[in-house]
């Protein structure tokens, strides 16, 4: 049997941009014509034009908390639930509708595979033929039908497990001897030690695939020693499969249905690779076609290819959160507006914001790079912008280009709160 899903995940990096470009204006025209929001927010966009990635740089990033506010307001008026993101109707062509704290609407469309899992789902070991332990939610959320419309499509039956009940989920385990589980990380740990814990075995539970929360190296091991293949997927519930961890547990292998991006959190600029900033995603998907949808993950590109032989992108994994927002002497400072003072400079190549001292005795400073000359001019000039565009006083150190972090951050609040 092939260690891969498809063909698609072994084509030349260069077949595969050329597909997803090819892609690209098809799918901003339709979502012009047939998304009411992507309407207005495309109004002076020709699709047409769109066939690069610097030509998709320069349309706007739609952030998750813009979708909620869009959401809120359309509910409002007894307009779209989705906020008029959703390609189609409540009705035939839309079996499922979910919800996500917020609440965020999601649309569920009847396309095999909708959510795009089966390709993370084998590559976590799953194969045809087998029973799948499934213990996502299936209620408001759609995490339950994301992985169980995923492993249909793989050719797998699937047990609905769902989440509590403890002690069922092992009876059902040792009785229906799944081949593995899908869930949580925490809720199979759970699991193992309560059946532990009855004095039950498990042996056809081996491998695993994870998701909504963190994996670390030290629970992998733990699922290790006791007999278990554990493996990581990053999906959301606005865009499914994003990026897929393999065999080889070097990153995230993304997905060939989307094309993503890594931008400056608070803005729509793509980083150098390597870089740390925000994941923004843009899927190929007819019913729900979200194009440039910032996760307000962070996250990074990883040189080469992975050693399983798939050849497309891949990224560290979950690095943390891209809306830095913070409030400093009662007023609200966003990433957006430090990268509005960074360019108005040409000479600062990177900035960021620390906010430090203690509770009613908040300082900022803006740390700069810059490889000119004269830095103390530039200082004055920077604490101005500073004044303009927060509207509050900041001091400004000038450091040396690579001097900051490479972790993502545009504002760090080192405030002590004790």
């Amino acid at each position: 049997m092939s260690d891969f899903f498809d063909a698609l995940e072994t084509r030349e990096p260069a077949v595969r941009e050329a597909a997803l470009l090819s892609a690209l204006p098809l799918q901003v025209a339709h979502a012009k014509l047939a998304s009411p929001a992507f309407a207005e927010i495309f109004r002076d966009v020709n699709p047409a034009v769109i066939t690069s990635r610097a030509a998709l740089a320069r349309l706007p990033v739609t952030r998750k908390h813009e979708l909620l506010e869009l959401q809120l307001r359309s509910r409002s008026r007894g307009g779209s639930v989705f906020g008029g993101f959703s390609a189609s109707g409540f009705g035939t062509e839309l079996p499922r509708v979910f919800a996500s704290p917020g609440p965020i609407y999601e649309p569920e469309g009847t396309a095999k595979d909708y959510w795009r899992m089966a390709r993370a789902i084998f590559a976590a070991g799953f194969r045809p033929g087998e029973l799948i332990h499934n213990s996502f939610s299936y209620h408001f959320v759609p995490a339950g039908s994301m992985m169980e419309t995923g492993a249909h499509a793989l050719g797998c039956t699937v047990f609905p497990g769902g989440t509590g009940q403890t002690e069922q989920q092992v009876q059902a385990m040792a009785e229906l001897k799944p081949a593995g589980y899908i869930g949580t990380p925490s809720f199979l740990k759970i699991i193992v030690e309560k059946a532990a814990e009855m004095g039950v075995a498990l042996p056809s539970l081996t491998k695993a695939m994870f998701g909504g929360e963190a994996f670390p190296p030290s629970l992998r091991d733990w699922f290790t020693t006791h007999g278990i293949a554990g493996y990581q997927c990053y999906a959301t519930a606005d865009l499914g499969s994003i990026a897929y961890e393999t065999s080889a547990r070097e990153g995230l292998v993304i997905d060939e249905g989307v094309l993503l991006e890594i931008v400056r959190p608070g803005t729509g600029d793509p980083v150098a690779e390597g870089d740390v900033g925000e994941v923004v995603v843009t899927t190929l998907n007819p019913t729900y076609p979200l194009i440039r949808f910032g996760t307000g993950d962070l996250s990074a590109v990883l040189p080469g290819h992975c050693p399983s032989g798939r050849t497309n992108v891949r990224i560290k994994g979950w690095l943390g959160r891209a809306d830095q927002t913070t409030k400093i002497r009662g007023m609200f400072v966003h990433p957006g507006q430090v990268d509005t003072i960074a360019k108005r400079f040409p000479e600062i190549t990177k900035a960021r914001l620390v906010v430090s001292g203690e509770m009613a005795n908040d300082q900022m400073t803006l740390k700069v790079e810059t490889a000119c000359s004269g830095p103390d001019s530039l200082a004055a000039k920077v604490m101005e912008a500073i004044r303009d565009v927060t509207k509050l006083r900041g001091q400004v150190e000038v450091v040396l280009p690579g001097s900051l972090p490479n972790d993502g951050k545009v504002i760090e609040d080192a405030r002590s709160y004790q």
